[in-house]
């Protein structure tokens, strides 16, 4: 069963988030993943529970894969990057 990594982002510092998206998408690929969306444009229709910013999708063939991906060594060495430029809400959640 397949898994989507869901990511808010709310950019601080765009010009420095470039260099973690460069290394992020290769990592993911290798991974399985497969990004469905990734910053473009959205219409919000609800948000009694939350107001997203800027939204990233990305697919991976199971939930275990998925996990690998945010959980490994090489992802967590760029995750300060991310944290340094941006304020998220990361989460993976199993699907069709």
């Amino acid at each position: 069963m397949a898994a989507y990594l869901v990511v808010d982002t709310d950019l601080t510092n765009p010009e420095a988030y470039e260099e973690y998206k460069t290394k992020a998408r290769p990592l993911a690929e290798k991974h399985g993943g497969e990004y469905l969306a990734r910053g473009g444009k959205m219409s919000i229709k609800e948000s009694d529970l939350w107001s997203p910013k800027r939204m990233v999708l990305v697919k991976f063939p199971s939930y275990e894969q998925a996990e690998g991906f945010y959980n490994s060594a090489e992802y967590q060495a760029i995750l300060p990057i991310s944290h340094k430029s941006a304020k998220r809400t990361v989460v993976i959640v199993e699907g069709i």
